[in-house]
């Protein structure tokens, strides 16, 4: 059997990449599962609920040394040997160094992160949409427990307290989780996207869209957003965050794939907001959508506006967002194990569908990316600009 290594992630990260109930999967695809001790504790899955489930509870030195290795971080490239096999979140736009480490290690990468999450078939696979989807909710939970007011609407004997105004600045997968969270907690919601197709979603989850003149469809075939121009992105900055202005809770969601998070909520509209007002920043690790968020941390402005800049929001929520990236991973990888062994195969379209625009390919192969030696790596050609 083919061994399959799970790891502790880094301090911080309370997820972990593969949980109980996949072993079994995995061990019936032809894997040997290997956990390192206590890899799935902080997300509430013992070493016990492993071995039941037919996993090898081992140190850490045994389990990084398995041909194939399941994380959610890219682990230390000075752990990792010549051949061997990682998938995991390896976010190669921001990590390039790492990227070229596994390169020159010989390592082969497959960065779950890339898979192109229009291919019906990727849509299991597709950690992006699973773990966003869980942070859309947080998102929301966060805003409803800093702001200083009911959310629903209340009639009661003392007065009526009419429902929370909450705007939603993004309708990915994250914004439409999060415009159905605040909807059902009893919200008024209101949503922007630079994408025409995102009006019919937004109201199909109960938000009113916020519509900016002049917008076209700025999504590319991917499904992710465009970069917008300066002069457009100061429109839909105005128009929305006048809406904003006399909101409750702001979630902020604008993520564009590969680059910096876009600043959606500039200083001058945080100052024109209300006091009390909670803006529950989505983007803080990758640079913030607003402009005075500060990475994990939570801290009121002088006008009395909360910025909450919690970072790793899936990680908040570890346990369902541990077994929901480990069906992801296990979909993924049993389906490229062919007769006991890996099968990277450049006619395997989840492998080579490169997100459209992503200037970023490694042998023509961008969906999941592959960085190895011989045939991949002689024909690898760009990686943001970098390599």
């Amino acid at each position: 059997m083919l061994r399959l290594g799970v790891l502790t992630e880094p301090e911080g990260e309370n997820r972990v990449a593969i949980v109980p109930k996949s072993v079994k999967k995995l061990t019936k695809a032809g894997f040997e599962v290997v956990i390192q001790s206590g890899a799935g504790i902080a997300a509430s899955y013992s070493d016990s609920e492993y071995e039941n489930f037919g996993g090898i509870i081992v140190e850490r030195n045994e389990a990084i040394s398995a041909p194939v290795l399941i994380s959610i971080h890219l682990p230390n490239v000075s752990e990792l040997s010549q051949g061997q096999i990682v998938a995991c979140v390896a976010d190669p736009f921001r990590n390039p160094k790492k990227v070229q480490e596994c390169l020159d290690t010989k390592v082969v990468l497959l960065s779950m992160d890339m898979i192109p999450r229009r291919l019906s078939r990727a849509q299991s696979m597709d950690v992006n949409s699973s773990q966003d989807n869980l942070a859309g909710y947080k998102a929301v939970l966060l805003g409803a427990a800093s702001v200083a007011r009911g959310i629903p609407m209340m009639t009661t004997s003392a007065g009526t307290v009419r429902p929370a105004k909450v705007v939603v600045m993004g309708s990915g997968v994250a914004g439409l989780q999060a415009i159905a969270t605040a909807k059902r907690l009893g919200a008024i919601v209101y949503a922007s996207d630079v994408r025409k197709s995102a009006a019919e979603q937004i109201e199909s989850v109960g938000g009113r869209f916020i519509e900016v003149d002049g917008m076209d469809d700025f999504e590319d075939e991917s499904g992710y957003a465009k970069p917008l121009t300066p002069e457009f992105i100061q429109k839909v900055n105005d128009t929305v965050c006048g809406v904003a202005s006399e909101a409750d809770i702001i979630i902020t969601t604008a993520r564009i794939f590969g680059r910096p998070a876009p600043i959606t909520v500039p200083s001058s509209a945080v100052a024109n907001f209300k006091a009390g007002a909670v803006i529950v920043d989505m983007n803080a690790d990758v640079g913030g959508n607003c402009e005075d968020t500060k990475a994990g941390e939570v801290y009121t402005t002088q006008n009395g506006v909360i910025i909450v800049g919690t970072t790793n929001l899936p990680g908040t929520l570890a346990n369902t967002a541990s077994m929901l990236y480990s069906n992801n991973l296990t979909t993924f990888i049993t389906s490229i194990m062919k007769d006991g062994k890996i099968v990277i195969s450049e006619d395997d379209d989840v492998l080579v569908g490169a997100p459209e625009g992503s200037d970023f390919h490694v042998s023509g192969m961008g969906g999941v990316l592959i960085c190895s030696e011989g045939q991949m790596h002689s024909k690898q050609t760009r990686l943001g600009g970098v390599l």
